[in-house]
């Protein structure tokens, strides 16, 4: 610890900007999140924090409670009462790929309107280059003068869904953007009693190692996808092969995980900006583009496969689906794959019953015509064939015996490779995984 405490803000108050905040209230800064949704603040300050991620309730309720994190939507409150200003708001995808930078711009603007002293504002928001000419170009029309009132950084997010809290504690890095020695010392400061190594580059070198960073898991995924697609076409076992790759330094077995593709708010989103970002630079990122494309194929490998298991979609078809979220531990459906499956399916006739263990609610904001159950098993009944799309750890566990007397068709299709294909098949399932029989 350095002893030393700052008073940080965080704008925005979504998964990377409340993991972000509470993680530096436990270091002991005093830390103010701000946001314009009131309800989400009431919510806050009352206790009840509406993102589903293990240990951050707790944390925060903790902090709370030693008055080390408050919320607030009073962003003039929050300016003036920083020293270090964090951006975490969204930046969502346009229709065309291209990153939406309208939340960072109406944070800038704000900011803007309040700065009473000099600031250090810092973009932890994944952002493509050109975007901290954007704000300083805001900054400047409000009459604030980049090195008086405010220098820039960027310290991008690493924080895995349903794990921010462990990674928040447990970085593997800290990757500092400044082209300026205090805002490095002070961003330093903040984040040395963590104990990660630190990483000390320029703003842009940092937006590109964001980038790089989640197009290389990306690459993974549809690489290890596209060796399951051949082995379920040789008769290999993708299993297998992971295990006789894994053990190469050079590979590790990290992201070696088939199934489905890749979804949530972030890998989809900042692989179509990354493309977008060096189109305006002159060069085409065909490499990138054929990752997207393989993860696009894959959603229409599944439901080939699919098809092929029951014979045919029809009107009277009836499709159980176990996992609705992007990923396991975390209630968020944004970019889903297993909603997009679902809306395929639904395309061509069939009817959907479907559970979650923590995305109900959520799912419902995204599914029309679909029936959610709250009971695993109630979602199972009657149904053609059942369709594991998120790796919950207790769809491991379902009870086999009872699953098969429920089902009409004991067919499953395991998306996440999650069940032992062994065992079903004494059971009496048809079963197939992706890369797995």
């Amino acid at each position: 610890m350095t002893g030393k405490r700052y008073r940080i803000a965080i704008v925005g108050t979504g998964f990377v900007g409340l993991a972000t905040g509470a993680g530096l209230s436990e270091l002991g800064n005093e830390v103010i999140c701000v946001d314009i949704d009131e309800d989400k603040i009431a919510s806050l300050a009352n206790g009840y924090v509406p993102i589903y991620e293990d240990g951050l309730s707790d944390l925060i309720e903790k902090n709370r409670k030693l008055g080390r994190i408050s919320f607030t939507t009073d962003i003039g409150l929050a300016v003036r009462s920083s020293n270090v200003i964090f951006i975490c708001v969204g930046t969502p995808s346009k229709e065309d790929g291209e990153v939406d930078l309208s939340q960072i711009i109406s944070a800038t603007e704000s900011i803007g309107n309040f700065l009473d002293n000099y600031k250090i504002i810092t973009i932890k928001s994944t952002i493509p280059i050109g975007t901290l000419d954007v704000i300083e170009d805001i900054l400047k029309k409000k009459g604030r003068v980049k090195g008086k009132d405010y220098d820039l950084a960027v310290v991008p997010e690493f924080l895995r869904e349903g794990r921010a809290v462990y990674d928040f504690f447990n970085p593997t890095r800290i990757v500092i953007g400044a082209d300026k020695e205090n805002v490095d010392k002070i961003l330093t400061d903040i984040f040395l009693p963590l104990g990660a190594p630190i990483v000390h580059t320029s703003p842009v070198t940092a937006q590109i190692i964001k980038y790089a960073s989640n197009a290389f898991l990306a690459a993974r995924i549809s690489f290890i996808n596209e060796i399951a697609d051949i082995c379920d076409h040789v008769g290999a076992n993708v299993n297998e092969v992971i295990e006789g790759m894994k053990y190469d330094k050079r590979i590790g077995g990290e992201y070696l995980s088939p199934g489905i593709g890749f979804g949530g708010p972030c890998l989809i989103k900042d692989l179509s900006g990354f493309i977008k970002m060096v189109e305006k630079y002159g060069y085409q990122a065909k490499y990138l583009s054929s990752i997207l494309d393989k993860n696009n194929h894959q959603i229409e490998y599944v439901l080939s496969k699919l098809e092929r298991l029951i014979y045919g979609f029809s009107d009277k078809t009836i499709i159980g689906v176990l996992g609705l979220t992007f990923k396991p531990n975390t209630n968020d459906v944004r970019n889903s794959l297993a909603i997009e499956i679902i809306r395929r399916l639904k395309e061509k006739g069939v009817h959907i019953k479907a559970y979650d263990p923590k995305g109900l609610a959520e799912a419902k904001k995204y599914l029309v015509d679909v029936l959610l159950y709250d009971d695993m098993y109630e979602a199972v009944k009657d149904v053609n064939a059942l369709l594991i799309l998120t790796a919950w750890e207790e769809f491991r566990e379902i009870d086999l015996e009872k699953l098969k007397a429920l089902m009409k068709n004991p067919i499953i299709l395991d998306g996440v490779n999650i069940l032992d294909p062994k065992k079903l098949r004494e059971y009496g399932f048809i079963y197939e995984g992706i890369g797995v029989k």
